[in-house]
């Protein structure tokens, strides 16, 4: 970019992607919930699954207002927060508990996810957020910023497609606790699942990509933006 800017409103958007995102990815995972609905059946999720898209939004919604250099600042900043929260985890876990203290079998259960599921979904995260926030960008030069809707949307199919496509084998694969014949299975729901939750939100984030550009003056475009995801430059 050629021209820094200061904006009033960016930290606060940067802040509750990091919050969604650790808080979906160390809170949710621990249960399983089952829901019956109609003319579909027994649909069954990761609690996170409700929540973890809301990240997706949020990266929207900073690509669409401050850009695709921006919003990679703030993928990576989601990146470090979530992995340290996993280490803080394992290390907690992994102190030895007080005698009088019974309660370390449920503590385990809830935070004490496996080095390979973490992996699994850093990688996850990454390729998804990444691939979200390039194809709003290059959306939104081709819709030359209109129609909202199929940018959010759009990219959100592209982004949590590659992070269920991505996480549920490098976590699950041969691991015995899904069987591999179901992985498609719950890939798809969890899929189908986040996608919905980006098209319900649709209206809510229309309603703050609208006030934000208003009280910003800005609403970038990436024309001669460096997509490479390993650049921190602003």
């Amino acid at each position: 970019m050629s021209e820094q800017r200061s904006y009033r409103y960016f930290e606060f958007v940067m802040a509750a992607f990091v919050t969604v995102l650790i808080c979906s990815n160390l809170i949710g995972p621990a249960k399983i919930s089952q829901f019956e609905l109609p003319l579909i059946g027994t649909v069954v999720l990761g609690a996170g699954a409700l929540f973890f898209p809301i990240s997706y939004v949020f990266g929207d919604i900073l690509t669409e207002v401050y850009g695709y250099a921006r919003a990679r600042r703030v993928i990576w900043a989601g990146f470090a927060g979530l992995g340290f929260a996993s280490f803080m985890a394992a290390v907690v876990v992994a102190l030895p508990p007080a005698p009088f203290w019974q309660h370390q079998p449920h503590y385990e259960v809830a935070f004490g996810s496996t080095w390979r599921i973490v992996a699994a979904s850093m990688v996850a995260y990454f390729c998804g957020e990444f691939v979200n926030s390039f194809v709003l960008a290059r959306m939104k030069i081709l819709t030359a910023g209109k129609w909202l809707w199929t940018r959010t949307i759009g990219s959100t199919i592209v982004g949590e497609a590659v992070d269920s496509a991505l996480f549920y084998p490098l976590a699950f694969y041969g691991s015995g606790i899904i069987p591999d014949d179901k992985l498609p299975l719950v890939m798809l729901a969890q899929f189908v699942a986040k996608v919905a939750v980006e098209v319900l939100f649709t209206p809510v984030t229309y309603k703050i990509v609208a006030w934000l550009k208003r009280a910003e003056n800005e609403d970038y475009y990436d024309r001669k933006t460096d997509f490479n995801p390993f650049s921190l430059k602003a």
